[in-house]
């Protein structure tokens, strides 16, 4: 076996090896800057921080971030074939290594990706047996585990706002189990990270979206 075999050449394509940081958690936090972006992007630059920069190639997260990219789930075949895959659907990618990042989780990944007029810049932590934190979105501290259905508003930094949008949730049944706001600064812009225990109606989400200072609403449904 050639050093640069992965683990997927070595147990198959199922997502199950000896490190499932590299490889499932990966794949999730790949498959949320898909939701992110409403699709699969044009391109994307991955940097890999820490352990990950030593060992992405060896342990497949190469394939892995590609594959959420392309919106594969975590147990999807495909995943093998990820890199030649995306290169026939018009994916451009570029992978970048900082092996000493102190400041950051030892699992580290950000990604940069653009579809269309759409962009995101998000910072992801695979904290192991594919539990990962999305520890950035687009400037804010976001800190959501993408464990259940999540909700990404952002909107004007104004009093009741918090308040507001959880009891319209509250009127669609649906259960908040955390919540983190960030914002730019007082009575600048804000974006809430909303997980909840059941799906969001379609109606509420065009509720949302139609008020005007709330920017942007996105749904993150979960996923394996």
């Amino acid at each position: 076996m050639s050093q640069k075999s992965s683990i997927f050449d070595m147990i198959g394509p199922v997502m199950i090896g000896p490190s499932s940081s590299h490889t499932a958690g990966v794949v999730k936090i790949a498959r949320v800057a898909h939701s992110f972006l409403g699709g699969q992007p044009e391109s994307a630059t991955i940097t890999f921080y820490n352990s990950f920069a030593r060992t992405y190639e060896g342990h497949g997260s190469d394939r892995a971030v590609i594959g959420g990219l392309l919106g594969y789930d975590t147990d999807d075949a495909r995943i093998k074939n990820a890199l030649q895959q995306a290169e026939k659907e018009g994916l451009e990618f570029f992978f970048k290594s900082v092996g000493n990042a102190s400041t950051m989780h030892p699992n580290t990944l950000k990604i940069q990706a653009t579809r269309g007029d759409l962009s995101v810049e998000m910072t992801g932590e695979s904290l192991g047996g594919g539990v990962i934190n999305i520890a950035n979105y687009n400037g804010f501290r976001a800190d959501f585990s993408a464990s259940m259905n999540t909700l990404v508003i952002k909107a004007q930094d104004v009093k009741g706002s918090i308040a507001f949008i959880a009891q319209v949730l509250a009127q669609d049944g649906c259960n908040i189990a955390t919540m983190n706001v960030s914002r730019k600064g007082k009575n600048d812009m804000a974006c809430q990270f909303i997980e909840i225990d059941s799906e969001v109606a379609p109606i509420t989400l065009k509720y949302l979206q139609h008020l005007e200072w709330i920017h942007d609403v996105i749904y993150i449904p979960y996923s394996k």
